[in-house]
């Protein structure tokens, strides 16, 4: 087709251009050098134009009015003039109104309203100021943003952020004429709304009316005048990947804004807009520290003061102890009695460093990270059935969806930036089937929420594709084109009606067939999973029967459709492909292969002479707790996290690491699993550092160096090499680019992604297929990375729990995360915001659970289950079922793992965290 049927060709300001036809005028004016003034309308991804503010306004010729450029669109033949007398008095007028009423003069004010007005040559109002008696008051109430309505020039950009964008729905326009305001929700207090602290209106917002808490309240200057310098990066939290802007003065994060990246868009969660005080904590190490002789491992020891039992060192002899203390275990009991966690918190460089010192230090494979406790069951699943590990498509892919389902997880709460998409796609029509044993805030966007008994998920999915297949709405042609061993997974069908079903899992036969008629008829469909799927015993069972369900259904390697868990740690897919797991070596190759390890023993040995990587897979981290109690184990070097607080039944797991001979622990903190160390390193936090992460998406993204560590703490790649030097090794990396260059050596995953190129571009898509293209968000459109080109069926029957509700035990526990805090709160509970918002450890319970307990809401319960018991405040939230209690697991003074079950996934090898027979009493 003729290019120019897409091209309009118009003149602007006496030159010709050509736009697409869905271009607005202030966007070609932009792209040709003109910057017109904006202050309703910002050109950050997923705003609308609003044109309300008549701040950007342009003169056509034939026309009576001006026209708002934000919003109009070229035709052909148009003649715009945006430099006219009349356009340019026209702004300067709206610039002058605008001002009169700002609290402050404009030469004192870096905000945008100030950057558009001397962009018009404007610098004061001419007009009087509005009468003092009519000035709102600020409205300092919440603890994250401040709300000075004296500034606001109702752009209502924070309206559409909330309503739009967000899709939270808090902030509103109330009253009438020049009493007219914005609320939060029929409140004139932030705080005595229901508003989660994302701060995208903070961010959008043009003249400081809405601003971080931390610069409202730090004496009368601006965002723009609190900050030496921004640094682009990523957020440390969850694994959405959001790409942020460090705002930094004096070695110091001031406030952070989201930036236009692929995952993100500009927006963030209030984690990662409003958490990043635990940077500049009073309890950073800073130093190394060596435990006293004789002194008591363990946690509580002398709260008053943790550091007692241990003293300063200088990083050379903390390097020697360390080394060490595992050389002479290796030398005494073997390499196996040595075993290493890595960490999903940090960069893909340094977990392929922590994969590769296992493994060429010691000769065996018995290192792990917390996807053992994630989503070890799903990564099982997809490489057995697709061939990858990875999601099959970006969740952002929702956008060309019309049906999704999302069960097992609550991305409001722990993926919230996900989460705005997977709201906006309901607002668009997209129909949402929502699959979880609790009530989450998702089902108010629901098609259909299916709140199911409780590890019944294999018994609801068979229900589901019996359906399918009972009324032939199966996708045949792809079944027959890209599948194997459909004839198996149908007849196991056979024996899982939705009659049969329905009394198992809690949901009606008629609701089961409306939902698998939904799924099945949509033309292209999502499902997205998260650790309520993973985390049983039969966790792979569960993923088996979504992909199973997928691909039945041709909703595979399409736009708008696709399988994808969500990931939880910030880089936990990443740490998962640089070979982070005990049975693959990087890019999930098998240990087992002669070639895979002979490829790799090539590379390394290049460097150092190393050992042969071995082809016994190693232990996974539930199994490396286990031996240690066996005495098979008696070193441990642990990188990054805390299974003092993270391993199911945490007593069992705190014993074994008191009985370890020597322990190494590298944080920023003085963690729970700090607490047993014989040798600590003081890191630096991922502000302080460079290096590349991969997220959910599968997009590589660079994070950059913001700060400087505090005291003498390391970037982790650093102390590695110091330790695996101090071990024989002789590594030699000067920088991260380095160990990425080698990484691409035996990942062809990264093909076409240089460290050069990321830190241009900041993002690529694995597996790119070129040096200048984005990468795919899409994969298996054609073929699946299995032997036989095809995805693979596997039936799977119901299972019960491990551990059953009886009558000394009837309630099932079952444990995740909240909006405020992450993984086991060593970083969200040292943010002032965040542990503000979520101070005390707490759970849920159906109200009429509390009054069977004579328990009321805001009292205290005692949790105890067969491991162990708890105390903590409960709760009433109806979204909970009668029998169940939801406990989340990041306070320390409270640890839901000290009742977690740790029977394992057989093929998975994860926790049963989802499910635990417990039971609750009143503290009196």
């Amino acid at each position: 087709m003729d290019i120019k049927l897409h091209t309009i060709a118009f003149t602007l300001d006496g030159s010709k251009v050509t736009a697409s036809p869905d271009e607005t005028l202030w966007q070609i004016a932009k792209r040709q050098g003109n910057k017109l003034p904006h202050l309703c309308f910002t050109d950050s991804s997923g705003y609308r134009p609003d044109g309300n503010c008549r701040a950007c306004m342009v003169e056509i010729e034939g026309e009576r009015v001006l026209a708002a450029s934000c919003l109009r669109k070229p035709t052909q033949g148009m003649v715009v003039h945006s430099q006219s007398a009349r356009a340019t008095r026209s702004r300067k007028m709206v610039m002058e109104l605008l001002l009169t009423d700002q609290p402050k003069q404009i030469s004192d004010s870096g905000s945008h309203l100030t950057q558009m007005a001397l962009l018009q040559d404007i610098d004061a109002s001419r007009f009087p100021k509005i009468e003092p008696k009519r000035v709102p008051l600020t409205d300092d109430s919440h603890v994250a943003m401040s709300v000075n309505l004296d500034a606001c020039i109702q752009c209502n950009l924070c309206v559409r952020a909330c309503r739009e964008v967000q899709v939270n729905d808090v902030i509103g326009m109330a009253n009438r004429g020049r009493d007219s305001a914005i609320i939060f929700d029929q409140s004139d207090k932030m705080a005595e709304s229901s508003c989660v602290a994302c701060g995208e209106c903070v961010q959008v917002c043009p003249t400081d009316a809405l601003m971080p808490a931390s610069i409202a309240n730090n004496t009368d200057i601006t965002c723009e005048e609190s900050i030496d310098k921004a640094v682009s990066s990523v957020c440390p939290f969850c694994g959405v990947g959001c790409q942020i802007s460090l705002k930094v003065k004096d070695n110091k994060v001031q406030y952070v804004d989201g930036l236009d990246g692929p995952a993100n868009e500009s927006r963030l969660c209030v984690k990662g807009r409003f958490g990043y005080d635990y940077i500049h904590h009073a309890h950073r190490l800073t130093k190394p520290l060596i435990r006293l002789k004789d002194a008591p491992k363990g946690l509580n020891v002398d709260p008053a003061n943790p550091l007692s039992h241990f003293r300063e060192a200088s990083w050379q002899e903390a390097i020697e102890v360390a080394a060490k203390g595992l050389s002479t275990l290796k030398q005494n009991h073997g390499g196996e009695s040595v075993a290493g966690f890595g960490s999903a918190k940090c960069t893909n460089e340094e977990a392929y460093l922590f994969q590769k010192l296992i493994r060429q230090g010691f000769g065996h494979n018995n290192v792990d990270h917390c996807t053992r406790l994630c989503h070890a069951s799903s990564v099982a699943a997809l490489i057995e059935n697709i061939g990858s590990g990875a999601v099959t498509a970006s969740f952002n892919e929702i956008e060309h969806a019309d049906v999704a389902i999302v069960i097992g997880c609550n991305p409001t709460e722990n993926h919230p930036v996900a989460a705005t998409y997977f709201k906006q796609f309901v607002r668009r029509g997209g129909k949402l089937i929502v699959m979880d044993p609790r009530g989450t805030a998702m089902k108010r966007f629901a098609t259909h929420m299916l709140q199911f008994r409780p590890g019944t998920d294999v018994a609801l999915l068979n229900a589901i594709m019996h359906i399918i297949v009972d009324e032939g709405l199966q996708n045949q042609t792809y079944i027959d084109e890209h599948t194997e061993n459909w004839q198996a997974q149908k007849d196991h069908l056979v024996g899982f009606s939705p009659e049969k079903m329905a009394p198992l899992c809690g949901i009606d036969a008629q609701t089961l067939r409306q939902v698998a008629r939904t799924f099945a008829k949509g033309k292209a469909g999502m499902i997205f999973w998260g650790m309520g799927v993973s985390q049983h015993i039969h966790g792979t069972d569960n993923s088996r029967c979504l992909i199973s369900l997928a691909l039945m259904c041709g909703h595979v390697g399409r736009s708008g459709s696709g399988l994808h868990p969500l990931r939880g740690q910030n880089n936990v897919q990443g740490a998962s492909d640089a070979g982070l797991i005990p049975m693959f070596l990087p890019d999930y190759q098998t240990v087992k292969d002669n070639n895979i390890r002979a490829h790799f023993d090539e590379i390394w040995q290049e460097e150092s002479g190393a050992i042969a990587v071995s082809a016994t897979p190693g232990l996974t981290v539930v199994e490396i707790i286990d031996a240690i109690h066996k005495d098979k184990i008696r070193g441990m070097y642990i990188l990054g996290e805390n299974p003092a607080m993270s391993d199911p039944d945490v007593s069992h797991a705190r014993k074994a690491l008191a009985k370890l001979k020597h322990l190494i622990v590298q944080d920023i903190f003085l963690t729970e699993t700090a607490s047993f160390a014989d040798v600590i390193f003081p890191a630096a936090a991922f502000a302080e550092k460079d290096g590349t992460v991969t997220n959910t998406n599968r997009q590589v993204q660079m994070g950059r160096k913001a700060l400087d560590a505090p005291g003498e703490a390391k970037q982790d790649w650093a102390i590695l090499i110091e330790l695996a030097n101090a071990l024989g090794l002789n590594w030699q990396y000067p920088s991260p680019r380095e160990i990425f260059n080698e990484m691409k050596l035996g990942m062809s995953s990264l093909d076409n992604i240089s460290w050069e190129r990321l830190s241009s571009e900041n993002a690529v898509t694995y597996p790119c297929y070129g040096e200048n293209q984005p990468g795919e968000a899409i994969v298996f459109g054609d073929s699946f990375p299995r032997q036989s080109g095809r995805a693979k069926f596997t039936p799977a029957s119901v299972i019960a729990p491990d551990e059953l509700p009886d009558k000394e035990y009837p309630l099932i526990m079952t444990t995740g995360r909240q909006l405020e805090h992450w993984h086991t709160g060593s970083m969200t509970r040292r943010s002032k915001v965040l542990d503000a918002v979520e101070p005390e450890a707490n759970c849920s319970l159906h109200p009429k659970t509390l009054r069977r307990l004579g328990i009321s809401p805001g009292g205290m319960i005692r949790l105890l289950s067969r491991r162990g018991e708890i105390e903590l405040l409960a709760r009433a939230d109806r979204a909970v079922a009668e029998d169940m209690v939801f406990v989340p697991f990041a306070y320390v003074e409270a640890a839901a793992n000290l009742l977690t079950n740790p029977a394992l996934d057989p093929v998975g090898k994860i926790p049963e965290f989802k499910f635990a027979a417990v039971r609750g009493e009143a503290v009196n």
